[in-house]
Parts: C-alpha cells; structure tokens; sequence
C-alpha cells in the first residue's frame, strides 16, 4: 500500500500548486463574466435579476474606483506594474502564519490582474454587478474588484489580529510584573 509523506518540499508544492489555482481561478472566473456579460449585454443596458436590489449592468470604466483618474491608462500601467513587484515582495517576506496576509495579497494580486487585462486589452474595465441598497444606486463592479476588496479584508483583518494578540501578550506581561 502506497503511503503519504509529509515531508515539506512535497508540502510546499502543494501550497504553491493552490496558490497559483486561486489567482487563475479569481482571473479566469472574471475574465469569463466579463465576455459573457460583453456578448449578451449591450453597454449602459442592464437586466434585473432581483427586483429593486439586483441588477446586471454592463458599462464601461475607463478610470478607478467610482471612475477616479478617467482617462490615464498610462497612470494604470505604472502603478499596477509597481504593485505588482510590491506585492510579490511582500509576499515573500511574510510569515507561513501569516495566512490571512497571504491570501489577501493573492485575492489583491489576482484582481488587479484581471481589471488589468481589461485596460490592456479593450483601454477600460468592464463592470456588470450592479445592486440598490436601501434605494441608492451602489457603484457597479466586477468580479476582480470583489478579489481587491476581499483581499483588502483579510489583510486587515490579519492586522487588526495580531494587534488584538499583541495587546494580550502586552497587557499579561505588565500585570505580571
């Protein structure tokens, strides 16, 4: 019978195989419903998916979030090709433990990749997810965009952590003196 070994190459690539299946996974997941919303949707026509909440909206954004710096594909490039080489590197200089931080900067990484495909290639973002929240249009996004925003969360997350452990660690040590 053929057993397993845990050994830690055979560990480290299987975390590097999912890692790299996460980034395509959240890339090709958001280049696919950009081509299926593209090709069933015509830009500003939108189709009501739930009444009064959600919608599918497909319009073009040529800036950042909420259309920020419209117009400044040059601007895009530079920062996402610096991004890009901060993230790796911080990345790599984070701790194994440090998982929430590490996936963070996968979903963060996997998105901006995506919406920078879309610059890229057609010179704008595409943006289809559309909801009303308590009767107020909620700006229109994508799925890259909820990658940024959920890699955004962990990271925070994972600070806001280690600063509630820091704090614990901190406060037992005073009492103790």
């Amino acid at each position: 019978m053929m057993k397993w070994h845990n050994n830690s190459k055979t560990t480290t690539i299987i975390h590097v195989i999912f890692k790299i299946c996460v980034v395509l996974l959240v890339v090709i997941g958001d280049q696919v419903t950009k081509k299926l919303v593209m090709e069933t949707l015509v830009v500003q026509d939108s189709k009501e998916i739930i009444e009064n909440f959600f919608y599918l909206t497909y319009t073009h954004n040529k800036g950042a979030a909420f259309g920020i710096l419209s117009g400044e594909l040059w601007l895009f490039f530079l920062v996402t090709v610096i991004s890009s080489i901060g993230m790796v590197y911080y990345y790599l200089h984070t701790k194994p433990q440090e998982k929430f931080t590490r996936y963070g900067l996968l979903l963060l990484f996997s998105g901006m990749i995506g919406n920078f495909i879309d610059r890229l290639s057609l010179g704008y973002v595409v943006d289809f997810i559309d909801f009303v929240l308590f009767g107020k249009n909620f700006p229109i996004f994508n799925v890259a965009d909820i990658a940024i925003y959920l890699g955004v969360m962990l990271i925070i997350v994972e600070i806001l952590l280690e600063d509630h452990m820091f704090k614990g660690k901190w406060l037992s040590h005073s009492s103790e003196e």
